[in-house]
């Protein structure tokens, strides 16, 4: 587009053939709109497996096809850790 376009007062496109990507990411996350891992983190604490399921997702790079899961899919797999750890000082608590 150029300026005098914009002088016009036209509306730039939402997808350009020169930049195929421009328009991706207009379409809502999946999840009610809150994205895979977002999702993931709140579900999870009601069934713990949910975060388990985002770290795969994250370890697998699925947030290559959507950058912007990544935060809720990181946000899944420390909270997994932290579960992990919660539950392993238990069980030796709980042992010993």
């Amino acid at each position: 587009m150029d300026t005098d376009d914009q002088r016009k007062g036209e509306d730039a496109p939402i997808s350009d053939s020169e930049n195929p990507l421009l328009g991706k990411f207009d379409k809502p996350l999946p999840c009610f709109g809150c994205g895979i891992g977002w999702f993931s983190l709140l579900l999870g604490f009601v069934c713990p497996l949910m975060w388990y399921y985002a770290t795969i997702l994250y370890f697998g790079n699925y947030y290559h096809k959507d950058p912007r899961e990544r935060a809720g899919l990181a946000a899944s797999a420390i909270a997994a850790l932290l579960f992990t750890i919660a539950v392993m000082v238990t069980v030796i608590v709980i042992i010993l």
